[in-house]
């Protein structure tokens, strides 16, 4: 399982983000939740993601 792409953050990603103006990410729970909030991103959980 791949790990966050935010700096600092050693978490699982669970979930792809999917950003208009910059490259998918795949990101933690956490880090989803905030990112999800801001105009145009799509956040697809990931299959064998484990919440």
């Amino acid at each position: 399982m791949p790990t966050c792409s935010e700096a600092d953050c050693e978490a699982s990603a669970a979930v792809e983000l999917h950003i208009p103006w910059d490259e998918n990410r795949l990101v933690c729970a956490g880090h989803a939740r905030v990112w999800a909030q801001k105009d145009g991103v799509v956040a697809d959980p990931l299959d064998d993601a484990d919440f």
